[in-house]
């Protein structure tokens, strides 16, 4: 165990969040968990003990289906955040089984293999107009142009929401995911429940219109589950509704612009993608993991656990550091090399356990198709500035990717 003073592990310094990578490597080094004060969590960063402890039923997303908030050693979130606390508590990703089970037991009829494949005409169909609207431009921000409307306009066609009601979701869902940083700034709370609040609302109305009014989507689908056991509460569908679309969207418009990044910084593995399209599989897979998306995911330790000799109480907070886990060396051949054809690839960017990304297909299917079509239709892209990153670390992205064809 390392003291957090020790430590280049530092959230919020941009020498950091350009690139953490070689703060991992030293935190790998130096053991396997760490005690950091500013955010009193755990750190975990080797990829054997986060693959494990995402397995590890003595932790939970919550501890609020076994303790209060007095038992578990913890204080209650302020009232005034209560709007945003709701909406998170009660989607299935915070929710420990048997709420989580029955909550996803309903959502994946959505996201069978069959289901998502049925969608991949109209997901390559969008990425090519995507695409060809923006070389038809000579360019543009390939995030705002292709990243965020690709899987926003995917997720909100599932759900049955109308096209001319979408403008807000991606402002919406920034705001919301704002919450998941560390130590977030009362100005991010108050952003967050604004949203929370907006969002509850506009999605309570739709349900409510869908219930009069049932169509081919999931919200009807979800109104018409009969079976006592997997039946959801209003606010079980408003939170899983939000739940859906945030994780539906925020990964794969990361994914993709941190990918094109990487990309352009590693010109003889573009070359080789140029020239060979069926390595598309696999780049997806290795930039997934090369630049993770999310870097840190957390668990409350629900009954004492042992980590390397050292205990960690129950009542504690573990953050597994996904972003380390996928460069360990113990795991990935030379984890700092961008490798298209890496063919032995674990990396944990879709989770694992119960919480494994249910959209995983879905998502590899959006990027496939968003980088098919960029190879195809704009050949010749390149970077027309230097991208400037989010300053945040658990969401890892881009504030825009502006290219030129």
């Amino acid at each position: 165990m390392t003291a957090e003073s020790d430590l280049a592990f530092d959230p919020w310094d941009p020498a950091f969040l350009a690139d953490p990578y070689p703060a991992y490597a030293e935190l790998r080094e130096r053991g396997r968990v760490h005690w950091f004060e500013p955010t009193n969590q755990w750190l975990v960063p080797h990829h054997a003990d986060v693959s494990a402890l995402l397995r590890e039923r003595r932790l939970g997303r919550t501890y609020q289906h076994r303790f209060t908030h007095e038992e578990f050693g913890r204080t209650a979130p302020p009232p005034e955040q209560e709007p945003f606390h709701t909406l998170n508590d009660h989607g299935m990703l915070d929710l420990e089984p048997p709420d989580h089970t029955r909550i996803r037991r309903l959502v994946s009829k959505a996201f069978t293999p069959r289901t998502v494949e049925r969608l991949k005409p109209y997901i390559e169909g969008l990425a090519a107009d995507l695409v060809s609207a923006l070389v038809d431009a000579g360019g543009g921000d390939l995030l705002r142009d292709v990243a965020e409307p690709l899987p926003v306009a995917v997720i909100a066609e599932m759900l049955g929401i109308p096209e001319s009601d979408r403008a807000p979701l991606r402002p919406w869902s920034a705001d919301i995911c704002g919450m998941y940083e560390l130590k977030p700034s009362g100005e991010s709370a108050t952003k967050a429940v604004r949203a929370s609040v907006e969002f509850s609302e506009y999605l309570r109305e739709l349900i409510a219109e869908r219930r009069a009014k049932p169509g081919d989507d999931l919200i009807s689908g979800l109104i018409a589950a009969h079976d006592e056991d997997d039946r959801l509460t209003e606010q079980e569908m408003i939170s899983t509704c939000v739940l859906l679309l945030n994780a539906g969207h925020e990964a794969t418009v990361n994914s993709t612009v941190n990918g094109w990044a990487a990309l352009f910084r590693n010109p003889g593995q573009l070359a080789a993608l140029r020239a060979d399209h069926s390595l598309v599989p696999t780049a997806v897979e290795e930039l997934m993991r090369y630049d993770t998306p999310l870097q840190l995911f957390e668990r409350w330790v629900l009954d004492d656990i042992e980590i390397d000799g050292t205990v960690i109480p129950r009542g504690a907070e573990i953050a597994m550091l996904f972003g380390s886990a996928n460069h360990d060396p113990a795991v990935f051949t030379d984890p700092a090399r961008l490798d298209l054809t890496r063919a032995d690839n674990p990396h944990i960017s879709f989770s694992a356990g119960i919480h494994y990304c249910i959209g995983a297909p879905l998502a590899r299917i959006e990027l496939a198709a968003s980088m098919t079509a960029l190879l195809e239709k704009a050949p010749t892209l390149s970077p027309a500035e230097e991208p400037k990153r989010k300053p945040d670390f658990v969401i890892r992205g881009l504030e825009g990717l502006v290219v030129e064809v």
